[in-house]
């Protein structure tokens, strides 16, 4: 466990992060955008939710339930100190120390980028020895919560545990062109959640037989519209597979901001970020558990070997990720995103526009989060890289797991 650092030395400036900053600019790697601000000008919460941001940065698959662990960890934290300061500059300072005892720790190459915010954190917020005492209740909390996490499985080398697979076989997972890579993930499905118990109970059931006419119009559906070279695909619809390529923590990252700006009270917004990313982390678990569970064969592997008109030469518009088919990670997310989104935050307060940091000049507006969870159960099937009941499982199951995490929680700070 960390021990404590010192206060890094006050500058004699303030982090201001624009409220619109978008996507893009949140996954940056950098923490830039540094001005001079009054106290009154910037907002705490979202300053410290795009630090978050920034120092998680663009991930890929493999990273993600570790960077998932790391945001839910920090905001559990922050969630906590915040409850025990009674509001204003208290509040927000026990946010900052939370917030940056956990992100130091768990990203320890962005010690310097942090320290210097958290020094202009408390620049803005003055010397009162009310707002000193509330950094360090913030340190606290985060030990508190690092301590409890420790050995829960979603470290690096656990989640991605060495895997052989099956024998070749109709409907079995192998690996996929053009790389053949070894699978990732595999030990996800055994890492302990932050709010549902039992993991296996929202495992679902296998994936249509071979035989079924479920299958067989997936399979078509999935050959013709996602072909890298597809004929019948949209340029609007390739635009929505080439954001949502991005791995879901980047891809929600900006929605979640627009929800985190649109409500009030500081504890509520917290409690937001965290319990969001507690109940995606559980999905993620859920999804994994299943995927080495069913191992189900990816649709380039069952066009180009199977039964029905195969075509060695068929290739998706995406890459394939290296784990099995069922469910899919990203609408398992988008499922449990939705949930926690409409029930904590409520309907957007108006257009989110999102960027994407890995598919240059595609935006997407959305007005409603279950748009969210549609276009990624679409989005998938037109990368050519799911079926489509791969993906409606999935949603299904992410609510399932999200809707479980809230009704066990009692209202108050994990």
């Amino acid at each position: 466990m960390a021990s404590a650092r010192p206060y890094p030395r006050p500058s004699r400036r303030a982090l201001l992060i624009g409220a619109g900053a978008g996507a893009a600019s949140l996954a940056a790697p950098g923490l830039t955008g540094v001005a001079s601000a009054r106290g009154s000008e910037v907002d705490s919460v979202v300053e410290w939710y795009d630090l978050t941001a920034a120092t998680i940065g663009v991930i890929t698959g493999p990273l993600q339930v570790n960077s998932s662990r790391t945001w839910a960890i920090g905001w559990i934290a922050a969630w906590r100190a915040v409850t025990r300061a009674r509001g204003g500059a208290a509040a927000d300072a026990a946010l900052a120390g939370a917030l940056h005892e956990a992100l130091t720790t768990l990203s320890p190459a962005r010690v310097a980028d942090l320290d210097a915010a958290l020094a202009a954190t408390l620049d803005r917020l003055g010397p009162a020895a009310a707002v000193r005492a509330a950094v360090e209740n913030g340190r606290d909390a985060a030990r508190d919560v690092l301590a409890e996490r420790a050995g829960d499985g979603l470290d690096l080398a656990s989640v991605n545990r060495p895997f052989t697979p099956p024998p070749a076989a109709p409907g079995v997972w192998q690996p996929t062109p053009p790389g053949y890579a070894a699978a990732v993930q595999a030990g996800q499905g055994d890492g302990r959640p932050f709010l549902i118990e039992d993991v296996p109970a929202y495992v679902p059931g296998p994936p249509p037989a071979l035989d079924s006419g479920r299958y067989a119009r997936d399979l078509a559906e999935s050959r013709a519209v996602g072909a890298a070279q597809s004929t019948s695909r949209s340029d609007r619809q390739t635009d929505v597979a080439r954001f949502w390529a991005q791995t879901s923590l980047n891809g929600y990252t900006g929605a979640l901001r627009a929800a985190v700006a649109g409500i009030r009270g500081t504890a509520r917004r917290v409690a937001l970020v965290a319990l969001f990313h507690a109940a995606t982390v559980d999905a993620q678990i859920v999804t994994y558990a299943a995927k080495y569970r069913h191992l189900r064969w990816r649709p380039v592997t069952a066009i180009r070997t199977g039964d029905i008109a195969p075509d060695p030469e068929w290739a998706p518009l995406i890459t394939t990720p290296a784990h099995p088919e069922y469910p899919s990670g990203h609408t398992t997310y988008a499922g449990a995103g939705e949930v926690v989104l409409r029930s904590l935050a409520g309907p957007p307060a108006g257009p989110v526009v999102l960027a994407s940091p890995t598919a240059a000049g595609v935006t997407l507006t959305y007005r409603d989060w279950r748009e969210l969870t549609r276009d990624n159960v679409d989005a998938r099937v037109w990368s050519g890289i799911h079926f489509r009941h791969t993906d409606e499982v999935g949603a299904a199951v992410g609510r399932l797991v999200a809707a479980a995490g809230l009704a066990r929680w009692d209202g108050r700070p994990l």
